[in-house]
């Protein structure tokens, strides 16, 4: 039974654990973000967050830290400490060799392989284990590595941008730029969480965009991270379009090519093509190419389309989330609409989201919503 003192306490050392490990969001991919802090008599006397796969985790930092304190003291870890040996040794070990008391966890490690392991050895060396503290803050952290491991396919998040009357361009085709600055570096930090950036063959050779993360167009008032890694940008090209001359290819970071068979081979070193399946009308099969992301341990993907991809993606029932920007502008009936769906003869047909969060970035109103099943 845990004393209300105690749970106050648990509150305020995963608390903090929870910011450390939120510093990780940028990079860590595509392990999760986590973080731990060791408290010993009420005082904090280590911490530590993972930074990058294949270096130490939050609780080595964290135990490294606090050395000889870390015995009899307890460990709030965002995530069940691992059991296995990876890149790096299982840290449920290093907790047990550090002899601490008591480990209290947000969540469990949502890997069927290894979930619970840690926990059970916790139990076996006899330490103390609470499970289950600020478990939704926890998921919030890491949905892409969670919905991969538990599905087999990442989390998709399909951006959209319109006018107050749904349009996304005038029908010259002029687009640039329907949302204000403060949105257009808010996108920045959302393409920086994602280990992927997915896009169509339409967009790619009308726009020639770069998709890149800019740290110069950061927005104020968010912590720039130290260093981050660039997404994988992701082209789907069924019609084998894309060409070398283009300026995503500027950018030293993978670019995946998906097709539905081979096409020329790319000068660059960094492109590689993807084969996937065809659908019904020989189009490449999202389903499939989104399978074969997860088999390259992308986590999230992040959509910047045209309306054609983005309505298949929501026909197809493979958007997780919506980020919704509506600007303070009205384009006119002519002009494009943001969505493309296939017709729908019956109201009850509808499109329907759960939301999120609205709220004001800049001058632009953000919508982040959910699709109901």
């Amino acid at each position: 039974m845990i004393s209300l003192a105690q749970d106050k306490r648990d509150h305020r050392y995963m608390h903090r654990a929870l910011e450390l490990a939120r510093k990780g969001r940028f990079t860590t991919g595509p392990n999760p973000a986590v973080g731990c802090v060791v408290v010993k008599d009420e005082h904090i006397v280590g911490e530590g967050w993972h930074q990058k796969a294949g270096e130490p985790h939050a609780e080595v930092f964290a135990l490294q830290q606090a050395g000889a304190l870390a015995e009899q003291a307890t460990a709030y870890v965002t995530l069940e400490p691992c059991s296995h040996h990876g890149r790096t040794p299982p840290c449920v070990d290093a907790l047990i060799e550090a002899k601490v008391a008591r480990v209290v966890i947000a969540m469990q490690d949502p890997n069927p392989v290894v979930s619970g392991r840690g926990i059970h050895k916790l139990h076996d060396a006899d330490i103390e284990v609470r499970v289950g503290l600020f478990e939704a803050a926890a998921r919030a952290l890491n949905p892409g590595f969670i919905h991969r491991m538990q599905t087999q396919m990442p989390f998709v998040r399909v951006k959209l941008a319109s006018s107050l009357d749904g349009r996304t361009a005038l029908n010259n085709g002029v687009s640039q730029w329907i949302t204000g600055e403060s949105a257009r570096a808010d996108v920045q930090v959302w393409r920086a969480q994602a280990d992927a950036i997915l896009t169509g063959a339409d967009t790619v050779l009308t726009d020639n965009p770069r998709l890149n993360v800019r740290p110069e167009q950061w927005p104020e008032g968010v912590e720039l991270p130290l260093f981050f890694k660039q997404p994988v940008r992701v082209i789907i090209d069924g019609k084998n379009r894309v060409h070398d001359d283009l300026r995503l290819f500027e950018v030293d970071a993978p670019v995946f090519v998906i097709r539905t068979h081979e096409g020329t081979p790319s000068r660059h070193n960094h492109c590689h093509e993807i084969i996937a399946k065809a659908d019904n009308h020989g189009r490449v099969d999202l389903r499939d190419a989104l399978k074969k992301l997860a088999l390259r341990e992308i986590n999230s993907v992040w959509t910047e389309c045209g309306g054609q991809l983005a309505g298949a993606l929501f026909d197809a029932q493979l958007v997780n989330e919506l980020v919704y920007y509506q600007a303070n502008k009205v384009l006119g009936s002519d002009a494009r609409s943001m969505i493309a769906l296939r017709e729908l003869t019956q109201l009850e047909d509808a499109l329907s989201f759960n939301v999120l969060e609205r709220r004001m970035v800049g001058e632009d109103i953000r919508v982040i919503a959910q699709p109901m099943k």
